[in-house]
């Protein structure tokens, strides 16, 4: 008699708990940061009259194909994360202009689905005394920042109480994952004249545009150093008005009247040179003038342009009335805090007859990696 066979053993359902999660995942994060002083907003904003009489037929020159809109630049340029703009030229009680701006950066009709959306945030000038040419539309800056991540990192967008001119608007934003908390200036720097400065309040002469220019640098470093002792991450972006180095114009270096030398020397101690009196990792251009090492006090900020192209000329201001190229400068800067210089994977200057644009200046751009944030994977 054949013995019975036995049932096999019943299989022991695996718990969930025994079930290994996948691994998360970090994805990465870019952030884009272009910047244009654009000395008028306004032929971005309106059809040139221009534009109604070209012929369908001709070839378009160089300079007829260079499109002004707003969305056209951020498009072109795969929507970056900031465009920053300086020397708006628009008064502080111009609504009108603000809302064509939103309109001229916002989702368009017809746009794919996805299509990046932008917010436009103004500081505009409200000091009576200081920015009366024009009618009030001078100086003034304007920060547009993609919503997606507006939306995700942004903590708030203010203005510096220490300025009423219209030249500096911050975005603080928090901490996600590896995308550390950053103060990120949009600044339009005063340009040292002999002309007076006057008390915002009372209209008092106080001194020159150099004496004003010098103040602001002392207003702006300590304001970074407090956010640095915040453990804020900040990068400075705009138009600096000083050419650091002689690598920097040409085809020279302006050194007078003197106190020309003396504004760079000041910029140089304050932001670029460290404490010890050491160049950042990468960039071999020493201070452009002479300043004693007991000086060097500052908060030994990364140039990143130069950080990355040690030894190329390249410039962002070309004066009108002159032939391009002939006369030219970089007085358009995008720097950082040391220990964001290593993220930074890209920076550069776009003087392309296509990126020139309307403006005496051309703009520039920075991008920074960081890996981002952790994403579970899929159970």
């Amino acid at each position: 008699m054949t013995g019975a066979v036995s049932p096999p053993p019943l299989k022991r359902r695996k718990l969930a708990a025994e079930i290994p999660a996948p691994p998360a995942t970090k994805a990465s994060v870019t952030v884009d940061l272009y910047s244009w002083n654009v000395n008028g907003i306004g032929p971005f904003i309106h059809r040139s009259i221009k534009s109604f009489f070209k012929s369908t037929t001709k070839p378009q020159s160089s300079s007829d194909a260079t499109s002004p809109s707003l969305r056209d630049f951020l498009r072109s340029h795969s929507w970056p994360t900031f465009l920053f703009l300086q020397e708006v030229k628009t008064r502080a009680d111009d609504t009108q202009t603000r809302r064509a701006v939103q309109r001229a950066v916002s989702r368009q009709a017809g746009e794919a689905e996805g299509t990046p959306d932008y917010v436009a945030h103004f500081t505009l000038p409200k000091d009576p005394h200081n920015t009366r040419g024009f009618g009030g539309k001078v100086y003034g800056v304007c920060s547009i920042v993609r919503k997606d991540f507006s939306e995700k990192y942004v903590e708030r967008v203010r203005d510096v109480a220490w300025d009423q001119e219209g030249r500096f608007s911050v975005i603080e934003t928090k901490a996600v994952g590896d995308v550390p908390k950053m103060a990120i200036y949009n600044v339009y720097m005063v340009n040292g004249t002999n002309n007076p400065y006057k008390d915002a309040s009372i209209g008092e002469v106080k001194g020159t545009r150099h004496d004003r220019k010098l103040a602001v640098h002392a207003l702006l470093a300590a304001e970074c150093r407090k956010l640095v002792s915040e453990r804020y991450e900040v990068i400075v972006a705009g138009d600096i008005n000083i050419a650091r180095a002689p690598l920097d114009s040409h085809p020279n270096l302006r050194t007078s009247p003197q106190q020309h030398v003396s504004n760079r020397q000041d910029f140089e101690r304050r932001f670029i040179a460290r404490p010890a009196c050491k160049a950042p990792a990468g960039d071999d251009q020493p201070p452009p003038d002479d300043v004693p090492p007991s000086r060097m006090i500052g908060l030994g900020m990364v140039d990143v342009f130069r950080n990355l192209h040690p030894s190329t000329k390249a410039y962002s201001y070309y004066p009108r009335g002159r032939p391009f190229g002939s006369s030219c400068d970089r007085v358009d800067m995008i720097m950082c805090t040391p220990s964001l210089a290593a993220s930074c994977t890209a920076a550069s200057i776009l003087a392309t007859p296509g990126d020139r644009g309307p403006s005496d200046h051309v703009p520039i751009q920075a991008s920074f990696a960081f890996e981002g944030v952790e994403i579970a994977g899929d159970g």
